[in-house]
């Protein structure tokens, strides 16, 4: 089969990493499915998977004992099951799906035990930390991870979104008593990313308000028109990076420019109200900001760091206020299924922004890797031979 791969003499820059090679079609498990893949979302894992930082997911792999010396990525996708395990009941061979990236070992005594399996110690992401994701023609998963795919999105539309939404709505839904109820305020840092896009919708689904961050006015009204209730520039503050020593003169300076935040809060919101969840995936730049504003007894919840991983917090806002900092990571499959039903039912729109054809690939991380990507969700075609296809 044809697939994008990287292999380790490639690691660099993506457009150059990821290149179209010939390998053998993966063999399946008695719990896996192979899909034939119509068309793959773009993911920033994969950026990392390219640059071989901060893991190299092949010599990771290998250390557990898989043979390749090659990494086939891609941890979003539409297609159709073409073959399945003995033990499949869920699925069979011609049921058209999406796919979440949740993998976990079927035999680890944590899932078992019906527990949570995105907290078992086997679980990784689909398509980056496992191998022949959807950047393959035909991808290998465990049939768990599929879903119906939406019958009135396109291939490359319902190829786009799961990996994000899916991750939005544990971030959002999976944290008991801290999820998002009607009248809530949600902070949303990143807005107009396939994240936050997916982020803003699920918070109107369920009755929440929206205030979105972004980093350029242009995308304001992308953000209004995908639940948003208001919007916040940031770059119209300039205090961000790890908080000062709390007894420097830097501080004050630091402060002032946290409480301009709190107050444009309060205007994009139109009330004095807090957020009761900050939804946060910038980490080093913007945590010591979400920290201070967070409501009492609210949650900060967090994904990732993709301003860095070294953060700051003033504990006295912290545990005066009785505020949760959680992290969060994917989602298991009700997540996903409920999730992937907000989709079906026309609350949540993938955002697709641009499609790109199968040996765009390293062309679309690239821009991802110089944050030039459109706003919302890429996707490329694989099986599938031109945009607009798939849609009943």
């Amino acid at each position: 089969m044809h697939a994008f791969v990287v292999r380790q003499d490639r690691f660099g820059e993506p457009e150059d990493a990821w290149q179209r090679e010939v390998i053998d079609t993966p063999e399946i498990g008695p719990l896996d499915v192979l899909v034939y893949v119509m068309a793959t979302g773009i993911n920033y894992n994969n950026v990392w998977a390219a640059l071989g930082k901060p893991v190299d997911v092949i010599a990771d792999r290998q250390k557990k004992g898989e043979p390749e010396d090659f990494h086939a990525g891609g941890s979003d996708c539409s297609g159709i099951v073409w073959a399945v395990g003995d033990k499949v009941t869920n699925v069979k061979p011609g049921d058209e799906v999406v796919v979440h990236s949740g993998w976990w070992e079927p035999d680890d005594p944590y899932v078992l035990s019906g527990r949570d399996p995105m907290l078992a110690e086997s679980t990784r992401i689909w398509g980056y930390q496992t191998n022949y994701g959807s950047y393959c023609q035909f991808a290998r998963a465990q049939s768990h991870q599929c879903q119906p795919k939406p019958k009135h999105l396109t291939w490359e539309a319902a190829g786009s979104y799961l990996l994000c939404a899916s991750t939005a709505y544990r971030m959002l839904m999976g944290w008991q008593p801290n999820i998002v109820e009607k009248g809530d305020h949600v902070l949303v840092w990143g807005a107009a990313g396939g994240l936050g896009s997916m982020a803003l919708q699920i918070v109107s689904a369920y009755g929440g308000k929206a205030i979105a961050v972004v980093s350029d006015d242009a995308k304001r009204q992308f953000c209004l028109d995908h639940g948003a209730v208001g919007v916040i520039n940031r770059n119209d503050f300039t205090h961000w990076g790890p908080m000062p020593d709390t007894n420097s003169p830097e501080w004050g300076v630091w402060f002032k420019g946290a409480r301009a935040f709190g107050k444009a809060f309060w205007e994009a919101a139109g009330d004095k109200v807090a957020p009761t969840i900050v939804f946060e995936h910038p980490g080093e730049a913007t945590l010591p900001t979400s920290g201070f504003l967070s409501g009492t007894g609210g949650m900060i919840v967090i994904c990732a760091g993709t301003s860095g991983y070294n953060v700051t917090l003033d504990l006295r806002y912290h545990w005066m206020r009785q505020k949760r900092f959680q992290g969060s990571h994917l989602s298991n499959d009700e997540q996903a299924e409920a999730v992937n039903q907000l989709v079906i039912d026309g609350k949540v729109d993938p955002c697709l922004s641009q499609t790109f054809t199968f040996d765009e690939i390293g062309k679309a991380h690239q821009l991802m890797h110089e944050n030039r990507h459109p706003y919302g969700n890429m996707a490329a075609l694989v099986n599938a031979t031109e945009p607009g296809q798939g849609a009943s």
